[in-house]
């Protein structure tokens, strides 16, 4: 009987101890219920996301009363107005009331970032045409995450560098964030007057997208890659990464680094590729590069304006080698990019500056004949008697103004001689008709004797008023006068 009373009261006990723990976990359901309905509150206490954000839930959002300046970023729909902040009171703020001291507001045709200083603790309100996926960010420590840059770089490389930017400490991901902020890289000269960039100004050497594009891998991601193209001088540079927003901006300064001059060296060899070729060599600095590496892809303008296309793959560490055809004389223009590996094992890629050179004028075999020096004592020929080159040398072409010069003076000799000559024989002409009109007697004389050539050829000339006369001799007479001057006339005919 007595073990029979003891089984019944375990059995009580056991019931008991079973119903009460029922009864607890009842109770905390509840109380999970009550939390979990608290969740779903449509205020929502900043810091609930990204430290210093929170996801609008009917265009409402609460500001803590320990917040002494917000910075708050709405995104709407394209080409909306802005939006209306309705404060915890009812009072409302619209875009044309911001005084740009205590309220500054600035608006894009995508989004609206409004700052407020001392904002009235509890329930806002946003009233417009939000994104329904749009969200506040209130953006309070916005940071900068850049990878260092490497040790040695070179002077034109191409270099790709990628961030992230934080808020609160958290990555921003919002892919509508990228049309709010932009990010560059400046290189500032320290001013080191051994240095080639010594007294440069600041360069922007690279801006940072997410958009897919260039070296951009992902778009979208929350990745910001930029890529670099260094074509500025060598020497020391301080990079400063940027972050800039229409209110603030914000700045990481990396140490200082060391910027290389170009590795790359480039010669030719004028006529060093045998039967009419030029000879193409590359080098790189062997402190920097590793030579067994080096890739080059390039291409060859001519002077007529062809261009020429090649690369050169060999791996090994001799200098690289190209030949190309001696088209024609003039300016040759090479453009080349290399590829390879620093001694460090990083890969790199550089442009490298435009070399030139001139090519001359091919020389004949004839004036090349013409242009070799001979001596006479390696010759065995005697010193005492002159040199003389058997072999016939070609005359040189003369140039259009020569040729012209020559014209013209011979046209300008022609002119004067020619009018001479007229001058002459119009005046020796005039001479004889004027001895024949003359009346006066005197002293007789060979006219014949006393005139020039040409007026003897004119006197034997008809003439309209006398005929020529065979056999008959001309006599005059010489007489002087006051001045001592001889007057030769013709005698009349008998």
């Amino acid at each position: 009987m007595r073990i029979i009373f003891i089984v019944l009261n375990l059995s009580l006990i056991l019931f008991v101890s079973t119903l009460f723990m029922a009864t607890s976990a009842v109770g905390q359901e509840a109380v999970t219920d009550t939390a979990a309905k608290a969740d779903k509150s449509p205020i929502v206490e900043l810091g609930s996301e990204y430290q210093n954000s929170i996801t609008l839930l009917q265009n409402r959002f609460r500001i803590d009363y320990e917040v002494e300046e917000i910075t708050m970023i709405f995104f709407r729909e394209y080409g909306s107005a802005p939006i209306v902040l309705v404060r915890p009171d009812g009072s409302k703020i619209f875009q044309d009331q911001a005084d740009g001291e205590n309220v500054f507001w600035f608006d894009s045709s995508t989004y609206d970032m409004i700052n407020i200083k001392n904002p009235t603790p509890g329930p806002w309100q946003a009233v417009g045409q939000i994104l329904p996926e749009s969200r506040v960010m209130v953006i309070s420590e916005l940071q900068l995450h850049a990878e260092p840059l490497p040790k040695v770089i070179f002077s034109g490389e191409t270099l790709k560098q990628t961030v992230y930017l934080t808020n609160g400490g958290e990555a921003i991901d919002y892919e509508t964030f990228r049309d709010v902020v932009s990010l560059n890289i400046d290189f500032i000269s320290t001013d080191n007057q051994t240095s080639n960039n010594f007294g440069a100004d600041p360069q922007t050497v690279a801006t940072f997208e997410d958009n897919g594009k260039g070296m951009d891998e992902t778009p979208l991601d929350g990745v910001f890659t930029g890529q670099f193209n260094l074509a500025i001088a060598d020497g020391e540079w301080s990079p400063v990464f940027m972050v800039s927003t229409p209110m603030f901006t914000r700045e990481q300064v990396d140490s200082n680094i060391m910027l290389y001059p170009n590795p790359i060296d480039i010669s030719v060899e004028i006529n060093g590729g045998e039967g009419g070729y030029h000879k193409l060599l590359v080098d790189a600095s062997r402190e920097h590069v590793d030579m067994s590496t080096l890739l080059i892809d390039g291409k060859i303008r001519f002077p007529n304006g062809d261009v020429q296309n090649f690369s050169i793959t060999d791996r090994s560490l001799d200098v690289r080698e190209h030949r190309f055809v001696n088209y024609e004389y003039g300016v040759y223009r090479i453009k080349l990019t290399a590829f390879g590996n620093t001694l460090e094992g990083r890969d790199f890629i550089l442009d490298v500056p435009e070399y030139s050179f001139l090519s001359e004028q091919p020389v004949t075999v004839t004036e090349a004949v013409a242009s070799i020096e001979t001596k006479p004592e390696e010759m065995g020929a005697d010193l005492t008697e002159p040199l003389m080159d058997e072999r016939p040398v070609q005359e040189e072409e003369m140039s259009g103004s020569t040729l012209a010069l020559i014209i013209i003076g011979a046209n300008l000799f022609l002119l004067v001689v020619g009018g001479g000559l007229i001058w002459i024989i119009t005046r020796d002409k005039q001479i004889v008709l004027d001895d024949v009109d003359t009346k006066k007697t005197g002293t007789d004389v060979n006219i014949t004797s006393k005139v020039g050539f040409f007026a003897k050829l004119l006197a034997r000339l008809p003439t309209k008023d006398k005929a020529p006369k065979k056999d008959k001799k001309v006599k005059g007479k010489a007489e002087d006068n006051k001045d001592g001057i001889i007057d030769l006339s013709l005698a009349k005919d008998e």
